[in-house]
């Protein structure tokens, strides 16, 4: 398959010639490994089932062995081992060259004192799936840079996207692998990806074994408010409403889970005066990493979606924010400052 090129890539590259080693943390399936073998010339694959316990062994006992090829190395989910952190901190310092490693990771490990920060050695980049313009559905004309330093008239420009199409892309998701897939095809890998997340992936990241069905409750009542800034206690009461016994602690400890897993995000209350005391709202927005997740979790297709305005309306404004936050990321600015 031919690569597309990211616009994160050029992030990866100039934060590789500056510093040791970066890592590239978002969800699973976003292109992150991808992107990395493009700069990578050495390759340590710790997801690898054949060899994963032998690396485990090895990081025990002597983890240096794990950082032995030729630079840049790509340690592809480095969290698996979280040793190999402070391994690679080390080798920064004794090399003393930038353009040493990539590190990838679709989740955030559990919490761990012997962790160095990492600042001074690593970098960090944050990638998520694909935007509309990488996957070729917009067709780029508009800057938004130059709108922002009005430098651009965009009366009259049209786009060649139609709310159906949008409707798909919305259901399809940003994944790279679906890009070129049939629609029945790529409209399931996000259904995938849901069932995998609760029941593995959700358990699996700190050892701490939790309900499947619980996990896909609230990831449902989670999409039905994407988008707004309805306070937690309305997702907290509709959630109870299918499983009654259920704490609001409980709840918390998935939904900061799944921001480890980087699934659910929240866009901070914003003040458009830099000294204001109080911000325009008060409460963040809810937002996923991708409308496609909140449409698997509310199991719904492309049609179903666009007869229903309202809910069309709040996943396209979460598509907006999420290749917004891509492009305004890759000018060095802030979304939230907007």
């Amino acid at each position: 398959m031919k690569y597309i090129r990211r616009i994160v890539d050029k992030e990866i590259e100039e934060k590789l010639s500056i510093m040791g080693a970066i890592l590239i943390k978002g969800p699973k399936w976003c292109g992150k490994t991808t992107s990395a073998k493009n700069f990578a010339k050495s390759i340590l694959e710790i997801q690898n089932p054949d060899l994963q316990e032998n690396y485990i062994e090895l990081a025990n006992m002597k983890p240096s062995l794990l950082l032995e090829g030729e630079k840049p190395r790509l340690i592809d989910e480095w969290q698996i081992i979280p040793k190999i952190w402070n391994a690679v901190r080390y080798s920064v310092d004794n090399i003393g060259k930038p353009n040493q490693y990539i590190l990838t990771g679709s989740a955030t490990p559990t919490e761990d004192d012997t962790l160095h920060s990492g600042v001074g050695r690593f970098a960090f980049v944050k990638m998520k799936p694909m935007t509309l313009f990488e996957s070729g559905e917009s067709n780029g004309t508009i800057s938004l840079r130059k709108i922002l330093e009005q430098k651009q008239d965009i009366d009259g420009i049209r786009t060649d996207l139609t709310y159906e199409k949008i409707a798909y892309a919305l259901c399809r998701g940003g994944w790279p692998s679906t890009i070129s897939m049939k629609e029945g095809l790529a409209l399931e890998v996000p259904k995938n990806y849901i069932d995998v997340l609760c029941n593995s992936d959700i358990s699996r990241i700190d050892g701490i074994k939790r309900n499947p069905q619980l996990a896909k409750a609230i990831l449902k009542s989670y999409a039905r408010q994407v988008s707004t800034i309805n306070s937690d206690k309305s997702l907290y009461e509709d959630v109870k409403s299918n499983y009654v016994e259920v704490s609001e602690r409980t709840i918390i400890d998935y939904l900061e889970t799944l921001k480890k897993l980087y699934i659910v995000e929240e866009i901070e209350a914003w003040s458009p005066n830099i000294r204001s005391k109080t911000a325009i709202r008060t409460s963040p927005k809810k937002s996923m990493i991708d409308p496609s997740l909140a449409v698997a979790a509310l199991g719904i297709t492309p049609k179903q979606l666009m007869l229903d305005v309202r809910t069309y309306g709040l996943l396209f404004e979460n598509l907006v924010n999420r290749d917004l936050s891509v492009y305004i990321n890759s000018m060095r600015w802030n979304i939230e400052a907007l």
